[in-house]
């Protein structure tokens, strides 16, 4: 029993972190219509980002943390702007974008290896604070990493803020119906193009913030931005486009990954990952919460 637990701690602390991932990449679906595979570029990005304000500029953590959102979502915008609206003018194919979005992770990530290296970063623990500094709550028979319940908190308190924004907000209305019919949003006077500058940055602040907890767990290195992967079988899982699909379906994928590793072998936790991906892909391509349209498969 007490393995049980520690497992289902360990499943939840990771996939708090698969949610903030999918649920920027979901956005994004959202509106284009298309799967942003440079999504995890932006993530590596800001956790670099967050660990060289934290030692090179010596800025508090707090402080440090919000710099590495608010210049993820910056990358992101710039990613759209520079890679994305030549593709949308021009009404390019959907394909288009995939290929131009794998082209782009692949520039970036080689870019940070050729100018920082490709040698993992850790965070210093002393520079981090008290309650994020490693080490373990007893609760029970269960140990309870302390990253891991601020990474836990913090995942909670910022998928929080985004529903009660898309919800209860004129601007998160205006998300809402660009992503159901951006031609009819339109014609109501909601500008399209700042409805997807506005997606960009929500989900590249999210996968800064995603980046840093990802880093301070477990170290920033270029490849990193692979994890993206994970971010878009979580959000396949849950259904692409919905955002409580993609918190449900990160946080099932962290837990079976984890339970496969804690009970079988680490060898076998990609395994199981992809094989979700493809069982869902051919029973029920729409996701657990996902709407069935014809272009989104």
């Amino acid at each position: 029993m007490n393995q049980f637990l520690q497992q289902l701690i360990n499943g939840l602390s990771i996939g708090s972190i698969y949610a903030l991932m999918a649920v920027g990449y979901s956005l994004v679906y959202s509106i284009m219509n298309f799967s942003n595979f440079a999504h995890g570029s932006v993530i590596m990005l800001g956790a670099y980002f967050g660990f060289f304000a934290l030692t090179l500029a010596g800025l508090p953590f707090a402080l440090a943390f919000f710099v590495a959102a608010l210049s993820a979502a910056g990358v992101a915008v710039l990613l759209e702007r520079l890679a994305y609206k030549p593709l949308r003018d021009r009404h390019a194919p959907f394909l288009y974008f995939i290929i131009t979005a794998m082209g782009a992770s692949i520039f970036i990530d080689n870019s940070v290896i050729a100018t920082i290296g490709p040698t993992p970063k850790t965070f210093p623990s002393e520079l981090l604070p008290s309650f994020l500094q490693s080490g373990a709550i007893r609760i029970g028979h269960v140990d309870v990493g302390r990253i891991d319940l601020a990474m836990f908190a913090i995942t909670v308190v910022c998928l929080v803020a985004l529903v009660l924004f898309i919800d209860f907000t004129r601007l998160g209305k205006a998300i809402q119906a660009t992503a159901y019919n951006m031609k009819a949003s339109a014609l109501m006077g909601i500008n399209p193009g700042f409805v997807i500058i506005l997606v960009f940055a929500i989900g590249g602040a999210l996968a800064g913030v995603a980046g840093v907890l990802y880093g301070m767990k477990y170290q920033v290195f270029p490849q990193m931005s692979a994890i993206t992967l994970k971010s878009f079988i979580a959000a396949v899982f849950g259904g692409l486009g919905s955002l409580p699909g993609a918190m449900l379906g990160s946080l099932l994928l962290a837990l079976i990954e984890t339970f496969v590793s804690g009970y079988l072998s680490t060898q076998y936790r990609d395994l199981f990952s992809f094989i979700i991906l493809i069982a869902m892909l051919v029973i029920r391509p729409s996701g657990i919460m996902g709407k069935t349209a014809e272009d989104k498969a």
